[in-house]
């Protein structure tokens, strides 16, 4: 049985004739074709694990095939090969999905560990699909980067234990997804999963939240009312910007932790809890705890299993990926099934630093998808919606052209995104602080496709 299925596509018959007499002496399986025509036949019948692939060909281009095969889903690694290779050649093809691009007179020794790397990468990302299956991680984390396909690893590895897992990266990298994601992925996927953002609770009510409280426990406390701990029961907990909490509460958490046990704000009796909790965090707790900002044995308790993040600029290669997700359900929530995005467009988002990270990207996305007046999206269209976002508080938001329903819903959002953002996504603390009736918050928020702390005001 072949190592891998290649097919070789190239107009030069003496090349044909010798990477398939080299590569089936290596043990791989060889097909050939002449140009595009042969070349989409042969793959229109039968999977091939990567495809050589020539720039140049009688019937078409050899960027345009690849452009076209990685639109349709193909499978395969793609190397591009060229006797005239440019600078710019091998950028497109890079960012077009192609994983090398080697220049003609071939080197042996070069194309067989181009061969090897690009067959390890298949295995790496068969592997990584597996893990997403076995998990149920589905679409939440996504890229396919050497940092993302170690973190499902350890996503899974974190999710089949019931230890306490602490979360650590940059704003806007996605604790919160990889909090759900090692819920999904655990026993516990079948009980609740609860949040609170340790940053957003005043400190005189974190206590209540978490443990909750009987009636008359304090002036406002009309009824009894459980706190996360006792809802997220046989479930997880996420405790998000755990640095922020109040040193007192922290002591309290810690007893928590180790008794497993609460008791309610004015009650005399405690029961116990069975809750996985997952924290995180975007500070250094380490050096908080040596600060005395941070209790020592509660980071300890914490940081069982420490998860970090990476930045977006450290998997740039996920970019384009994140993009075209995002551009996907941008497109259907704001009507634009045209739109795309062009190899220039994506070079240059790949190329954004993104202090903002995963979020930053996606809110440029879906910039582009409601402003952007045509389907084509360019290089100088990617600039501009970049630029917005460090455009002064005080420009003016009239922009000609633009229509008035357009930028209205544009400064609504500007507006809601900054409070929520604000207020740690708390809908109640949000709308107190817009004078608005919280369903009216509600109803506006979900109009605008923005998220808070849940879908529909409720009562316990």
């Amino acid at each position: 049985m072949p190592r891998a299925q290649i097919l070789v596509v190239d107009d030069e018959p003496s090349i044909l004739s010798t990477l398939k007499k080299v590569l089936s002496l290596e043990g791989y399986g060889v097909d050939v074709a002449g140009g595009v025509g042969v070349a989409e036949s042969k793959l229109a019948k039968q999977s091939y694990d990567v495809v050589l692939l020539d720039v140049a060909l009688p019937d078409g281009d050899g960027l345009a095939l690849l452009s076209k095969l990685m639109t349709g889903g193909l499978d395969a690694q793609v190397i591009m090969m060229s006797g005239h290779a440019t600078i710019d050649a091998a950028v497109r093809a890079t960012h077009l999905g192609a994983l090398d691009f080697l220049e003609k007179p071939l080197s042996t020794d070069r194309l067989l560990v181009v061969l090897d790397n690009a067959l390890r990468l298949t295995r790496a990302e068969a592997e990584a699909e597996e893990l997403r299956r076995e998990a149920g991680l589905g679409d939440d984390l996504i890229g396919e980067s050497r940092p993302m396909l170690a973190l499902r690893e350890q996503v899974l590895r974190a999710a089949k234990s019931n230890a306490s897992v602490l979360v650590i990266g940059e704003r806007g990298t996605g604790k919160e997804l990889i909090a759900r994601a090692i819920h999904r992925a655990s026993p516990r996927a079948k009980g609740p999963l609860e949040r609170l953002n340790c940053a957003a609770v005043p400190a005189d009510l974190i206590e209540s939240e978490l443990f909750g409280h009987e009636a008359g426990a304090f002036t406002g406390a009309t009824k009894q009312r459980r706190g996360k701990f006792e809802r997220a029961g046989g479930g997880t907990l996420f405790l998000d910007e755990v640095g922020d909490m109040p040193l007192p509460m922290q002591a309290k958490l810690l007893r928590v932790l180790q008794e497993r046990e609460v008791e309610r704000v004015g009650g005399s009796e405690t029961f116990k809890v069975d809750v996985r909790v997952v924290a995180a965090t975007n500070k250094d707790l380490r050096a908080a705890s040596a600060a005395g900002a941070f209790r020592p044995d509660l980071y300890d308790r914490l940081n069982v299993l420490p998860l970090d993040l990476p930045p977006l600029r450290a998997r740039r290669d996920d970019v384009p990926i994140l993009a075209n997700a995002f551009l996907k359900s941008a497109r259907a929530a704001n009507g634009r099934p045209g739109l795309t995005l062009s190899p220039a467009a994506l070079a240059t988002l790949s190329a954004h630093s993104f202090p903002g990270n995963v979020r930053e990207l996606r809110n440029v996305i879906e910039r582009i998808v409601i402003l952007n007046p045509d389907d084509d999206v360019t290089e100088a269209d990617v600039r501009r919606a970049i630029g917005m976002a460090d455009a002064p508080q005080n420009a003016g938001l009239y922009r000609p052209g633009i229509p008035f329903r357009v930028l209205s819903e544009e400064a609504e959002r500007t507006i809601l995104e900054e409070a929520l953002a604000h207020h740690g996504g708390q809908m109640a603390a949000t709308a107190r602080a817009l004078g608005l009736e919280r369903s009216h918050l509600y109803k506006k928020a979900k109009a605008l496709g923005l998220r808070g702390d849940g879908d529909a005001p409720s009562e316990d």
